[in-house]
């Protein structure tokens, strides 16, 4: 399949289903070789199947793409290693990782158990990490013998991290954690040729099944395949995004701000808590709302 892609190699984690799946067949659409990354865990993380990934795989073969399955468990530092190697293996090399692969265990975090908050924390938040890190070390290998790096890291947040959910407070953080990984893999990967950029998609999913489809003929707002090209485009070798966050559904991107100072006060000397109360009286913003970032929508952050 030609495309502008081509001759490129993809890992897409979580590549079996949801959006995981639209990615690496936009992917392999315009070119690139995919390794279709699933454990094939369900919702909770629990078990393993390779049915999707290898459904996926067949699938962008039949199109005339090309695509190897991966079971490695990506939170798994060895693992995560191994798929780097498989990667390289299959295709030759590497130069796109779309960090995609996590799971659901919501709680109030009043109620929550110390195994629902490190294992979504472990799958979401180690899961982009490990991949990552072996993959960087890789290509600071290519670069250092002089090799071209042109290569794209694409983490997967939500607006859970963004602007909390209630119930999520694991997955939240986790996700939060993913942008401020990202933001490193920029600064630290730029010398070596290697961007990085997170992407926090609406989409019907395992995770957000409440967005049912429309009547025949409806745009379709939340198919996770409306995500997809700008997981592609971020994928690029030219490309000139790196260290942003992008919030998409339908057909709208969003270029999410860095954070930025709302109120500035200062005092002389140290401060006392009755400057502060008179400082910060009626100043303080509102905290951020879903409606911030995406008018009108009703959930389906993934």
């Amino acid at each position: 399949m030609a495309g502008r892609l081509s001759g490129r190699v993809a890992i897409v984690t979580g590549g079996g289903r949801g959006l995981g799946r639209a990615h690496a067949l936009a992917l392999a659409a315009e070119g690139a070789g995919v390794v279709v990354n699933d454990l094939g865990a369900d919702l909770h993380g629990v078990g393993s199947d390779q049915t999707p990934a290898q459904a996926v795989a067949e699938e962008i073969r039949k199109l005339g793409g090309s695509a190897s399955v991966s079971g490695h468990d990506v939170a798994d530092w060895e693992q995560a290693a191994a798929l780097v190697r498989y990667a390289v293996a299959a295709f030759g090399g590497l130069d796109i990782l779309v960090n995609n692969a996590g799971i659901l265990r919501d709680r109030t975090l009043a109620n929550m158990s110390e195994e629902e908050w490190d294992g979504v924390v472990r799958v979401h938040l180690k899961g982009h990490a490990a991949p990552t890190r072996h993959a960087m070390a890789w290509w600071r290998e290519q670069s250092k013998t002089g090799k071209g790096v042109r290569a794209s890291v694409i983490h997967t947040t939500s607006l859970a991290g963004l602007v909390g959910n209630f119930g999520q407070a694991n997955y939240a953080a986790a996700k939060l954690g993913i942008v401020g990984l990202s933001r490193v893999v920029a600064l630290e990967g730029a010398k070596y040729g290697v961007r990085s950029n997170a992407v926090s998609p609406s989409a019907r999913t395992r995770i957000e099944t409440s967005l049912k489809p429309p009547p025949a003929g409806v745009f379709d707002v939340f198919d996770p395949a409306n995500v997809s090209p700008l997981v592609a485009w971020l994928a690029l070798p030219d490309c000139p995004a790196t260290g942003q966050v992008f919030q998409a559904y339908g057909n709208r991107i969003e270029v999410v701000t860095h954070s930025a100072i709302a109120v500035d006060v200062h005092t002389e000397g140290r401060w006392t808590l009755e400057a502060i109360d008179r400082a910060l009286a009626g100043r303080l913003p509102p905290p951020p709302k879903l409606g911030d970032f995406v008018a009108g929508l009703q959930g389906g952050e993934r």
